[in-house]
C-alpha cells in the first residue's frame, strides 16, 4: 500500500515504513504528525485518486530528526570587475517515518454512492 501525500508544498510518494526528508516542520522529536492532504491511495489493486484529495483517508507519521542537509556552495563571480562571493547554504529538513496509511468510508451511503460512480 501506499499513497501520494501533499506536504510542505511538495508531493511525496510514501508507503508504511518509509523515512522522508520533508521541509523542515515546526515539530519535536518523537512526535506524531498526522498528513490530511492525501491525493492518491493504493492497495496494490485499487487505486483511488482525489479531487483534488481523497475524503478521510489520511497518512500518520512519528518525526525521526531534525537537522540540516548537505552543504551547497554558492559562488558568485563577475568578469572583469574583481568582484568575487562565496557563500554556503544548508537546508534544514524534518525526518520523518511513516507509520499508518489509513482510509474509512464515512458512510455507508457515501461507499456505495462512490462505487455506482466509477
Amino acid at each position: 500500500m501506499y499513497a501520494i501525500i501533499e506536504a510542505c508544498g511538495k508531493q511525496y510518494k510514501v508507503a508504511e515504513g518509509d523515512e522522508v526528508y520533508l521541509e523542515k516542520l515546526e515539530v519535536n522529536e518523537g512526535e506524531k504528525v498526522t498528513f490530511d492532504q492525501v491525493l492518491l491511495i493504493s492497495d496494490g489493486e485499487k487505486i483511488k485518486v482525489g479531487t483534488p484529495t481523497v475524503k478521510s483517508a489520511k497518512v500518520e507519521a512519528t518525526v525521526v530528526a531534525q537537522g540540516k542537509g548537505p552543504k551547497v556552495v554558492v559562488f558568485k563571480y563577475k568578469a572583469k570587475k574583481n568582484e568575487r562571493k562565496k557563500q554556503g547554504h544548508r537546508q534544514p529538513y524534518t525526518k520523518v517515518k511513516i507509520e499508518k496509511i489509513s482510509q474509512r468510508a464515512s458512510s455507508k451511503k457515501a461507499a456505495t454512492a462512490e462505487e455506482a460512480a466509477e
